[in-house]
């Protein structure tokens, strides 16, 4: 969308391709130009972690904060317990009270990772709008908000829309209500804090449109949307998602080094795009970058920038190189400099199997390959050994005779096969 922004963030939204929609743009423009404003985005607690899919929003809000607003990190503790319809072709399973506030806790100390919490007049804001949504009392809502709200829009919003056309599944009241809850969400903010914007994913507008029009019906005031874009890669697949599942920003659940191969495997056909949306890099340099890669893509520095960059967010500085250090290593085959909580985080989403003491006086490569799934067959997995597709713990094997042993193992624990170029697989010894 061009907006032809005058207001700093909105130029910059819109340069980097942040914007899939805004109430007003014009207006929305006009009043971010004209003085700082508080700005809020929701993440309800669906699981213990935030994903990278929740990067962009986090992102966001840190932008707001750079260019002299207040951020505003509502946690959904209250919303968490009904479920948004938006995207979800099915009901969500409702989780236990005490397991939600527990995601919740934990979400709120992960947003502290991005946006400034010390004060002054941009510091961000957390809250928790299970503060007041546990207080409602019935009748008093629907007397005072729901009133507000048309039967016929709500029906008519893509997220309820769609799930009341299959003839497998529909809606319940509990999550049809959930654009209501949000609304509310951004009148409460707004009497709080004077937030007068809210920002989500392009899956929200139906959301974030019903907080602006009852701002606007109950207060009499203007209230702005804005949303950003679903990320999806050029080749069609998933964004989020790794050979061992979802990239979550908890380096218990996906490790810095994880981490920053998700992001150096990115191809060149999303890679500028990424520099954009997930790093605060300038415009001069993700042109240089964008150049680079016209000329040299071979060399992957793009690739490399963008994974530096993003890790450091998520993890620090110590934890980006220490995952630098790890994949120079894999890339090389010295995987012997590494120690062993370094090779532990660098197996910590690889397939893996367990390996007894028995295996470890019968078992042979080459039955491990096909053990591991590496081969079909006996008969394959000497033709992987004869032609040199395979390595273990970066050394070439040789003989497919070769036996397993706790020698073989990397701090007695760790034998790492690698077939052909990327493919990885632990054999944990036991």
């Amino acid at each position: 969308m061009k907006t032809g922004a005058r207001s700093p963030l909105l130029n910059d939204f819109e340069w980097r391709g942040l914007i899939t929609d805004a109430t007003s743009p014009s207006e929305l423009d006009a009043h971010l130009a004209e003085a700082p404003r508080a700005i809020y985005c929701g993440f309800d607690p669906t699981a213990d972690s935030l994903h990278v899919g929740s990067l962009l929003p986090l992102l966001a809000l840190r932008r707001v904060q750079l260019a002299g607003h207040r951020p505003i990190v509502l946690i959904g503790g209250g919303t968490g317990l009904i479920g948004d319809p938006s995207g979800k072709a099915d009901e969500r399973l409702l989780h236990p009270e005490e397991q939600v506030a527990e995601w919740a806790d934990r979400l709120k100390r992960q947003v502290e990772r991005f946006v400034d919490f010390t004060g002054g007049a941009c510091g961000a804001i957390l809250a928790d709008n299970y503060e007041w949504l546990s207080k409602l009392e019935v009748v008093s809502f629907l007397r005072d908000v729901g009133k507000h709200f048309a039967l016929g829009s709500m029906l008519a919003r893509e997220s309820v829309r769609s799930r009341m056309s299959r003839t497998d599944a529909g809606i319940s009241y509990t999550e049809f209500s959930y654009q209501v809850l949000q609304a509310y969400d951004f009148l409460c903010l707004f009497r709080q804090h004077g937030c007068t914007v809210q920002i989500g994913g392009s899956d929200q507008w139906g959301n974030i449109t019903a907080g602006t029009d009852l701002i606007r019906r109950v207060e009499g005031a203007a209230a702005f949307g804005l949303t950003l874009p679903l990320i999806a890669k050029a080749d069609g697949t998933k964004f989020g998602k790794s050979e061992s599942g979802t990239v979550w920003l908890d380096p218990a659940k996906t490790s810095p080094y994880e981490m920053y191969q998700f992001w150096l495997n990115t191809s060149d056909a999303d890679v500028i795009g990424f520099l954009k949306h997930f790093t605060f890099l300038g415009r001069d340099a993700i042109d240089d970058l964008g150049a680079q890669v016209r000329r040299h893509a071979e060399k992957r520095e793009a690739q490399r920038v963008l994974a530096r960059e993003v890790t450091r967010l998520v993890h620090g500085d110590a934890a980006t190189r220490e995952a630098e250090e790890i994949s120079a290593a894999f890339f090389s085959g010295d995987l012997e400099r590494l120690t062993e909580r370094q090779l532990a985080q660098a197996c910590q989403g690889m397939p893996k199997t367990v390996l007894s003491d028995a295996d470890l006086r019968s078992l042979s490569i080459v039955e491990l390959l096909t053990r591991a799934g590496l081969a079909e067959s006996k008969r394959r997995g000497r033709e992987l050994v004869a032609a040199g597709a395979i390595h273990v713990n970066g050394q070439p094997v040789r003989d497919a005779d070769t036996r397993v042993s706790r020698e073989l193992a990397r701090y007695g624990r760790f034998i790492i096969i690698r077939k052909g170029k990327k493919t990885y697989h632990l054999a944990m010894v036991a």
